[in-house]
């Protein structure tokens, strides 16, 4: 089932998404990669989701990619004497490492390792920004602060630190079992929450051990000041608004979206675009105008994939949320302007062999009119360099390594497909031939541009051009 656009459609699955009929539809609808949220349910929850992706992916004869999401280091106060407590505008509360239930005087905060980095000036954020205090001292068992905006707080509300580096792991107890089974399980991605410094990325990298791609999400301002640096680090990355939103000013977060893009772009590294994208639709069938724009925003300034969270996973029109966001992919990418901006957006090609075949293969498919632009990859990274020149001919991806297949579903314009193993340059050109043809790329008698490297099956030696014609013994 070939796609008539060019970004991705990540759908989360959950209560309202669990089933194989709706799973088969999300997929039909326009799903490329379903997300695994392992913030929310069970190991044997996501092994069922899991074992019926893989079904599906066997009926249709097309790699499915599974992101794993793990939860990350998520910050909570403790609980209050009763339930809750409501804080005035310019009182003072305490935060302290004292265990006793809380008041409208104080509460718990069981991170120890918080104190030793908050200091004077500096913000706290509770229950998703909804309340900010400002510190006013601290020392290693209390913190003192000021309410700038007030309202309710209750038990186990979360924190937000925007000021500060942590001096937490981006993987917790929990996250080092949930990503041991997710490996086990079969994810071809393991994204990383509260990402703040390359290391985070590293650290994750050695665990993994190459088993799946690393998906770094930015949601903390302290990313944003390494951002090159841990995009770099990544095979992925997340702009993943909920947290980015929370601890940035809201009139902040377009543009630090718009940066990580860019970023992006010029790495070569796959991007999504997530939360609150169609939110309405959680308990509307149609997204709001503001939606709309949102979604189609992210898809002129180049985004890999476009992400549904509760919309697919909990809401009440998971499948009318997937159709509505392919619906605007398409009307964005059959627009006369979506070509000009995504070209005049492209950036210089890297001083590597890779960059320069596939920056000639770009071009060379305009001359000549190649109707798609095949890559023979073992790793993936030749239908990587060739996503990031953003060709308008579309990429057919061929494989003889599933993994490697499942994973490129996620990029930009790529259609992933496995094929067997080649053995001199006449091979692969006619598995591109007829492959193209099988897969409904090209007809006989018109041209595709190849690009591969050569030795075969060496990881990043993308070296070879070449324009082939495609004849009916192709399909042969």
């Amino acid at each position: 089932m070939r796609r008539l656009r060019h970004a991705k459609i990540v759908a989360t699955l959950g209560p309202a998404s669990s089933d194989r009929a709706t799973i088969l539809a999300l997929f039909e609808a326009g799903a490329d990669v379903f997300r695994f949220n392992f913030s929310h349910g069970t190991h044997a929850d996501h092994q069922a989701r899991y074992d019926i992706v893989r079904d599906i992916e066997r009926d249709i004869g097309r790699p499915i990619a599974v992101l794993a999401d793990m939860q990350g280091p998520k910050l909570r106060i403790g609980q209050f004497e009763v339930g809750k407590v409501t804080l005035q505008a310019g009182q003072e509360f305490s935060l302290d490492r004292d265990s006793a239930p809380g008041n409208a005087r104080r509460v718990c905060l069981p991170h120890p390792e918080l104190f030793a980095v908050i200091a004077a000036g500096q913000s706290l954020l509770l229950d998703d920004g909804k309340l900010r205090l400002e510190v006013l001292d601290s020392d290693a068992a209390r913190i003192r602060t000021r309410v700038v905006n007030g309202g309710v707080l209750s038990d186990r509300k979360g924190v937000n630190v925007p000021d500060a580096v942590l001096p937490i792991p981006a993987l917790t107890e929990k996250d080092r079992r949930d990503l041991a089974f997710a490996l086990d399980m079969g994810a071809d991605w393991i994204a990383l929450s509260f990402v703040q410094r390359p290391e985070d990325v590293s650290e994750a990298r050695a665990l993994i051990g190459g088993r799946a791609g690393v998906l770094a999400k930015l949601e903390k301002p302290a990313a944003l000041r390494q951002l090159d640096a841990i995009v770099h680090a990544s095979d992925a990355v997340m702009v993943a608004r909920g947290d980015l939103g929370v601890e940035l000013p809201p009139e902040q977060v377009p543009g630090a979206q718009k940066r990580i893009l860019r970023s992006c772009r010029i790495h070569g590294v796959p991007v999504i675009i997530a939360t609150q994208m169609l939110e309405s639709m959680i308990t509307a069938p149609v997204p709001t105008r503001a939606e709309a724009s949102d979604v189609a925003s992210a898809i002129y300034d180049g985004a890999d994939a476009v992400m549904l969270s509760a919309e697919s996973a909990s809401g009440a029109y998971p499948l009318q949320a997937v159709a509505m966001m392919n619906r605007i992919i398409a009307e964005v990418e059959q627009d006369p302007l979506y070509r000009d901006i995504i070209d005049a957006q492209h950036p210089p090609p890297l001083s590597n062999k890779g960059d320069a075949i596939c920056a000639a293969l770009r071009s060379v498919t305009q001359i000549v009119g190649a109707v798609a632009t095949v890559t023979y990859t073992t790793s993936g990274h030749t239908s990587l360099r060739a996503a990031r020149q953003r060709p308008s001919a579309p990429i057919l991806s061929i494989t003889p390594n599933r993994a490697t297949a499942r994973r490129l579903a996620l990029v930009w314009g790529v259609h992933s497909s496995v094929g067997g193993d080649v053995h001199s340059v006449d091979d692969m050109v006619a598995l591109a031939c007829r492959t193209a043809l099988k897969e409904g790329f090209a007809r006989a008698g018109e041209q595709v541009a190849i690009t591969a490297g050569m030795p075969f099956g060496e990881p990043g030696s993308t070296n070879l051009l070449r324009i082939a014609e495609v004849w009916p013994a192709a399909a042969g």
